[in-house]
C-alpha cells in the first residue's frame, strides 16, 4: 500500500472516530449573562502575590489594574486611589496569588461518542486556569468548527479558553492527503487562507513532502508540530525531522529511535501490530531497552543537536501516565462529578477507541512504562537544562484523562521530570505562548503578568509552588491538625480571560450539571 494511503487509514484507526461522526459534534451555545463578567473598563485585583511568568519569584502584595483586556498598571502595596476610582469591579485577592493564564499547547475537543458538547472541555480548561489552546486539531474532517469557535472565542461570545487553531496535514480539505511536494505547498498555502496558524503532522508522509510542507508552512509563518508516528519513523525520526525544519515535537515518538544503541532499525516483536494498540503501547515501553544509556556520548550530542535547533518540546507526559497504573487512573477523584459517563465508557478497554488499550495490561507493562518514564524524564530533563524549550500540553480525551484535570496532571509530572516549580509555570505560561507566537514573528501578547499584556489570569487561594495540587478543579485533600477534620483546599478561584472574569466553581457546577444530566438521561 502507498505510504499515503496507509497513513490515512492509520490517522483513522489511531483517532477512533470518523469525519462524519465529527460534524455531528454540538454547536458551542452563546455565552449567557452570568457566564462570566466583564471586559470592563476598569478591573481592579487587589493584594495579590503575583508569581508573574518568566521565572521571577513571587512578589506581593501588588494590586493589578486591567481596562478593558489590558494589563494597565501593577502596584506593589497598592495602588492609589486616582488610579483605581472608578473600577466597575474589584476581586480581593488578598493572601491570594495570580499567575499569567495557562497555555495548553496540546488540545482536542472530544467527538459525539464520548463529549459530543464541546463546551464541556472549554469550561473545564477555563475552570483550571487554562486560558489559551492550542488545537492540534480541535476537530478533524472538512466543514468542522475549529475556525467558527476560534473567532467567537476571540469575540468572547462562547465560553472558551482563546483558541489557537492547527490543521493536521491533509486534513480539512476533500482531496486527501497530499502525495508530491507541489500537492504538500499547496495544501499548506490553502490551510493558511482559512485562517489555520499551523500544521500538525502525524509523520505520514515521504520525507520529501514533509519537507516541503514544512518549507512551505516557514515562508507563510506558520508553526508546525509533529506526532512522529511510528508507521514513518524509520524514514523520519525526531533528528530527521527537526533537520528538515520541524518546529516542535509532541509525545515521545521519534526521540527513542534517534537514540538507537544497536542498528539503524527499531527491534520489533515478530508479533507485534500497530494496529492492535494494545500490542503497540505495550511494546513501546520496552523501546527504552534499545536505546543508549543517559549521559552518553551518543546522548549528549543527540540533546546538544536538538538545543541548538532550537525545536520545542510539548512532552504531554500525562496522556500515557494511566500506562504505569490504569487501577489509580480509572480511580481519579474528579470522575464522579466532573467526567461524563460516555468519556468513561470511551475510556474503557476497548477494540476500536483510540487509547483504550487495556484489554489485558499486566504487572509486566506497567514496570516497563515505569522504566520507560524514566528515560523520557531523563532525557526531557537534560533538554531543558541545556536551555531547550519545554511547554505544558495535556492531549485530553483519552486514557483516562479528562480535560483541565489532564492540564494540572502534566504540570505535577513536568515537575516529576525534574523542572523546578518555577520552571513548571514558566513552561506553562510564557514558554507556551511563545510557541505558539514565535513561528509568526512576533512576541506572544500574553504568557506573562506585565504591563501591556493581555489580561490572561489565574488567581488561586494558595501558592502553586508549594503544591501544584490545589490547581486542580476538585482541590487538595488536607488534615486540619487543629480541627482534626479533612478539608479539600485550593482550586482556581476566578480565571480571568481577555479581562472577562470567570467563577472557576461556577464552571465546575456547570460541568457537573452536564454530568449529572447525561446519568439520569441513562
Amino acid at each position: 500500500m502507498h505510504i499515503a494511503k496507509l497513513a490515512v487509514a492509520a490517522f483513522a484507526l489511531v483517532l477512533g472516530q470518523s469525519v462524519a461522526a465529527q460534524s455531528q459534534m454540538e454547536p458551542v451555545p452563546t455565552r449567557q449573562s452570568g457566564e462570566g463578567d466583564g471586559p470592563f473598563a476598569k478591573l481592579v485585583i487587589r493584594g495579590a502575590t503575583v508569581i508573574e511568568g518568566t521565572g521571577a519569584p513571587p512578589a506581593g502584595p501588588v494590586d493589578i489594574v486591567v481596562e478593558g483586556n489590558r494589563i494597565t498598571g501593577l502596584y506593589p502595596g497598592s495602588a492609589p486611589e486616582n488610579v483605581t476610582g472608578g473600577a466597575q469591579r474589584e476581586i480581593d485577592a488578598r493572601g491570594m496569588y495570580v499567575l499569567p493564564g495557562f497555555v495548553d499547547v496540546h488540545g482536542h475537543n472530544g467527538d459525539p461518542g464520548k463529549a459530543p458538547q464541546p463546551s464541556y472541555g472549554y469550561k473545564l480548561w477555563l475552570a483550571h486556569g487554562v486560558t489559551t489552546v492550542r488545537g492540534v486539531s480541535f476537530y478533524f474532517g472538512p466543514g468542522t468548527p475549529d475556525l467558527s469557535d476560534t473567532s467567537r472565542s476571540a469575540a468572547n461570545t462562547i465560553v472558551a479558553p482563546r483558541l489557537i487553531p492547527y490543521a493536521v496535514f491533509g486534513d480539512k480539505w476533500s482531496r486527501g492527503e497530499p502525495a508530491t511536494p507541489a500537492e504538500a505547498r499547496e495544501w499548506v498555502r490553502w490551510a493558511k487562507a482559512q485562517g489555520f496558524w499551523g500544521v500538525k503532522f502525524f509523520n505520514s508522509s515521504t520525507p520529501a513532502v514533509l519537507a516541503a510542507a514544512l518549507d512551505e508552512a516557514e515562508k507563510l509563518q506558520m508553526g508546525t508540530v509533529a506526532h512522529l508516528a511510528q508507521t514513518g519513523v524509520a524514514e523520519v525520526n525526531a533528528r530527521k525531522a527537526t533537520e528538515l525544519g520541524l518546529d516542535g515535537i509532541t509525545h515521545f515518538y521519534g526521540h527513542f529511535e534517534s537514540l538507537l544503541k544497536d542498528g539503524q532499525l527499531v527491534r520489533y516483536p515478530a508479533n507485534y501490530n500497530y494496529f492492535d494498540e494494545q500490542s503497540r503501547f505495550a511494546w513501546v515501553a520496552r523501546l527504552a531497552d534499545q536505546v543508549v544509556e543517559p549521559g552518553s556520548d551518543k546522548w549528549d550530542e543527540y540533546i546538544d543537536f536538538m538545543v541548538d535547533s532550537g525545536v520545542t518540546l510539548s512532552p504531554t507526559f500525562n496522556i500515557y501516565s494511566a500506562s504505569r497504573d490504569v487501577m489509580r487512573a480509572r480511580a481519579f477523584d474528579w470522575h464522579e462529578k466532573y467526567t461524563l459517563p460516555s468519556l468513561m465508557d470511551f475510556y474503557a478497554p476497548s477494540a476500536t477507541n483510540h487509547g483504550s488499550y487495556y484489554k489485558d495490561w499486566s504487572t509486566e507493562d506497567e514496570v516497563a512504562w515505569r522504566k520507560f518514564y524514566r528515560t523520557w524524564f531523563d532525557m526531557t530533563h537534560d533538554f531543558h537544562r541545556k536551555g531547550g524549550r519545554v511547554t505544558a500540553g495535556s492531549d485530553p480525551g483519552y486514557i483516562y484523562q479528562t480535560w483541565g484535570f489532564a492540564y494540572i496532571g502534566e504540570l505535577e509530572m513536568l515537575r516529576e521530570a525534574g523542572l523546578t516549580p518555577l520552571e513548571v509555570i514558566r513552561a506553562a505560561t510564557i514558554d507556551g505562548a511563545r510557541e505558539i507566537y514565535a513561528p509568526r514573528g512576533e512576541e506572544p501578547p500574553m504568557g506573562r503578568v506585565a504591563v501591556g499584556m493581555l489580561a490572561d489570569l489565574v488567581i488561586v487561594p494558595e501558592n502553586p509552588l508549594d503544591n501544584l495540587k490545589i490547581l486542580y478543579g476538585t482541590g487538595h485533600t488536607r488534615l486540619n491538625r487543629e480541627t482534626g477534620l479533612i478539608e479539600q483546599v485550593g482550586g482556581v478561584r476566578w480565571t480571568v480571560k481577555d479581562g472577562v472574569v470567570y467563577d472557576a466553581r461556577q464552571l465546575l457546577a456547570d460541568v457537573a450539571a452536564m454530568v449529572e444530566a447525561e446519568k439520569a438521561e441513562r
